[in-house]
């Protein structure tokens, strides 16, 4: 694959972690590539720039996806991000930090990245965290008016309507819905949504989610789907989402 030539603005995935094992069977380069798309990868200590290396001069490449193997090393991956954000190629790709189950609990909670998952990969699931987050960042990072179902969010004039019908808000229940419609799919435990919403000095207790969720279920009905996972937290279900 390393010697081919892509077309401009053809866009690829970048997976990163320890080079020489990036292509093993069972990691997400060689599962990417047998599902179509169209992989490099780098290691830990490359150049965001190496992206580029055997492409022909001119060639202007879209990264769909970063995927950093993070291993037994989630402090490593975390880094890396860091350095990869900085190139203009990665500053606003999707970001996805793959790890063991065991390494799950030491991802720090600021850790960057839009999402992880946890290996052994089941193709279809890597595939499928990849799509929704390239149409997160599409559709909610790049659009000022969202839709969700019957439910439309103005983000710049903070309005929200059902049908049509325009629906007054609390600036906080503005705020919670539309950073949920921002990461659709993902599941938040409250304490999350209580630092990411009301911001990490805030001293309310986690009730404080459930009396604007339930407020937001009163005011806006059917057309929300917002589900309560027991024991974890909150999801406002994606586009294709089932019922769990």
């Amino acid at each position: 694959m390393t010697g081919e030539r892509r077309p401009q603005g053809t866009p690829i995935v970048v997976v990163v972690g320890d080079k020489p094992r990036l292509w093993d069977e069972g990691n997400a380069a060689p599962v990417l590539h047998q599902l179509g798309a169209e992989v490099r990868v780098l290691d830990f200590w490359d150049e965001p720039s190496q992206v580029l290396a055997g492409e022909a001069e001119g060639v202007k490449l879209t990264v769909r996806a970063l995927v950093v193997e993070g291993g037994g090393r989630p402090d490593l991956a975390v880094a890396a991000l860091r350095s990869f954000r900085k190139d203009p190629l990665f500053a606003a790709a999707p970001s996805l930090l793959a790890v063991p189950e065991r390494q799950v609990t030491s991802v720090p909670l600021q850790s960057g990245f839009d999402d992880f998952i946890v290996l052994p990969y089941f193709p279809a699931e890597l595939y499928a965290r990849i799509r929704r987050l390239e149409w997160q960042k599409s559709e909610f990072l790049t659009e000022e008016r969202v839709k969700v179902g019957g439910i439309v969010l103005d983000r710049a004039a903070r309005e929200v309507s059902v049908d049509g019908q325009r629906v007054s808000l609390t600036a906080k229940e503005f705020s919670l819905l539309a950073f949920l419609a921002q990461h659709r799919g993902r599941v938040f435990a409250r304490q999350a949504l209580l630092s990411r919403v009301w911001g990490p000095r805030y001293e309310g207790g986690a009730r404080t989610v459930d009396i604007h969720v339930r407020r937001l279920r009163a005011k806006l009905g059917d057309a929300l789907p917002l589900e309560t996972r027991r024991g974890s937290g909150y999801v406002l279900r994606g586009p294709g989402d089932e019922r769990t």
